[in-house]
């Protein structure tokens, strides 16, 4: 599970990410929306001990990100947006070196399970830098899971695909439900619907909004339109 704790995260005068606090049960797969801007990017990279945060408290299986760095990183995969790949390499080379790097065990088997739960198996001899912007975000999500994770943070992956490929990955990622903790970063408001069990809605940093997406008491679509109507737009995001 994730726990997220009063986290802040100043750059210079800016206050990017304001008293934070949200949890992801095991097994949930968790939206986190919010308009370009509204500080989703630099809490992910602060929940995967990318960056330090400025105040609060990060456990990610009960682990501190903070104090114990490498042990949290080792119980969550992270698929950041714009996937950094090695073009050049073929991708069953990619993920055998990706996999020595993080100490895999058995790294062929787990090679050959990634590539079977990201749906890129037909794939594994092609050269990376001529696959299509689909395939290639399948395999940043079989690098993630390359070491079978029970966490994985989705930073917009389906950003670039087109309608087909969107549909196709997000299949692959609602089938993670009860088995991973997924939390999904997207300002798109229908993968919310079309994946998550809830979602959370941040705006300048500030969490306004907790719900299921089903929720009769609360229209997720008047809040996100709201929000997005009042952005400005601008600011790290």
């Amino acid at each position: 599970m994730i726990e997220v704790q009063a986290l802040s995260r100043r750059y210079g005068s800016r206050l990017a990410v304001n008293d934070l606090s949200f949890r992801v049960e095991q097994g949930e797969i968790m939206g986190f929306l919010g308009p370009n801007g509204a500080g989703k990017t630099t809490t992910l990279r602060m929940l995967t001990g990318y960056l330090s945060p400025t105040s609060g408290e990060v456990r990610i299986d009960g682990i501190d990100s903070v104090a114990r760095s490498m042990e949290s990183r080792a119980r969550l995969g992270y698929m950041p947006e714009g996937v950094p790949l090695y073009r050049e390499m073929r991708v069953y080379e990619y993920l055998r070196h990706r996999g020595a790097l993080k100490g895999v065990r058995h790294v062929s088997k787990a090679v050959d399970r990634s590539l079977e739960l990201a749906g890129v198996e037909d794939a594994r001899r092609r050269i990376i830098g001529q696959l299509s912007k689909g395939y290639r975000q399948r395999v940043g999500l079989a690098e993630a899971l390359i070491a079978d994770p029970p966490i994985l943070i989705l930073d917009e992956p389906t950003s670039g695909l087109d309608p087909n490929q969107i549909r196709q990955f997000r299949e692959l990622v609602r089938g993670f439900a009860g088995d991973k903790t997924v939390l999904l970063s997207t300002h798109i408001l229908s993968e919310v619907e079309a994946v998550c069990d809830r979602v959370i809605i941040i705006r300048e940093g500030e969490k306004v909004a907790d719900l299921a997406p089903g929720e009769a008491e609360t229209s997720l679509e008047d809040v996100f339109a709201e929000l997005t109507a009042s952005s400005n737009g601008g600011g790290v995001s």
